[in-house]
C-alpha cells in the first residue's frame, strides 16, 4: 500500500479545517495510519513562525517577507514532519501547502508566480501532494462565517477583494490539474459536506 500525501486547502471559512478530522478518520477505518498536520506550522519553529504571520501587529509585513517566512517554516515542516512520517509508511494529510502560497502570496498579494515556483522547488524538489481536497463555497458566505469568529487573524481581516483573488487562484489552479485537485462543495451543512467527501475520497483512494 503506497503512501499519500495528501493536502486540503480553500479560503477562510470554505470550512477544510473543520472537515480535517472527518478525512484522517475516513483514513483510518480504511486501515491506514496517518499523520494529522497544518502549515504555516506543523513544528515548534514553524508555530513560531504562524504566530507572526497571523498577528495582526504585523498587517504592514512585506510581501515578499511574508513568502520567505512562509516557505523558511515549509523547509522545517518538511524536514521534520512530513517527510519522515512519508518515509515510516504514514500518510500525511496536511491542512494548506504549497498552493495556499499561490493563492495567497500569488494572488492575494500579488507575488509573480515564478518567485514562488523558484521557493518551491528549491525547498520541496520534486515532492508534490498526491491530491488535494479543494474546498470551495460561496464568498459570500465565507467572509460571514469568518466575521463570526471573536478575534479574526491577520489574513482573515483583510478586504473582499484580497479574499477574491485568492479564490480566483484556487479555482483556476484547480481547472488547470483536475487530475489532482478534488473539488467540496461546502457550501451546505457539516454532514452534506461530508456526505459528499467520503463519496469523492472513495472514488480516489485505492484502499
Amino acid at each position: 500500500m503506497s503512501v499519500l500525501f495528501i493536502t486540503l486547502e480553500g479560503i477562510e471559512g470554505s470550512g477544510k479545517s473543520t472537515h480535517l478530522p472527518f478525512v484522517a478518520d475516513w483514513l483510518r477505518r480504511h486501515g491506514r495510519q496517518v499523520v494529522i498536520t497544518r502549515e504555516p506550522g506543523g513544528t515548534p519553529l514553524g508555530e513560531q513562525v504562524r504566530g507572526i504571520l497571523l498577528d495582526n501587529r504585523h498587517r504592514d509585513m512585506s510581501a515578499d517577507t511574508e513568502l520567505l517566512l512562509m516557505f523558511a517554516a515549509r523547509a522545517e515542516h518538511l524536514h521534520e514532519v512530513i517527510m519522515p512520517a512519508l518515509a515510516k509508511g504514514s500518510d500525511v494529510v496536511c491542512d494548506r501547502f504549497t498552493d495556499a502560497t499561490y493563492a495567497y502570496q500569488g494572488g492575494g498579494r500579488g507575488l509573480p508566480a515564478t518567485r514562488i515556483a523558484q521557493l518551491e522547488q528549491m525547498v520541496q524538489g520534486d515532492l508534490r501532494p498526491h491530491f488535494t481536497l479543494l474546498f470551495d463555497a460561496p464568498l459570500e458566505l465565507t467572509i460571514e462565517r469568518t466575521r463570526s469568529r471573536a478575534q479574526p487573524d491577520r489574513f482573515e481581516s483583510e478586504r473582499l477583494a484580497f479574499h477574491r483573488r485568492v479564490q480566483d487562484v484556487y479555482r483556476s489552479r484547480a481547472a488547470a490539474e483536475p487530475r489532482r485537485f478534488l473539488i467540496i462543495d461546502s457550501s451546505g451543512t457539516v454532514e452534506a459536506t461530508q456526505s459528499l467527501l467520503a463519496r469523492k475520497l472513495a472514488e480516489r483512494m485505492p484502499c
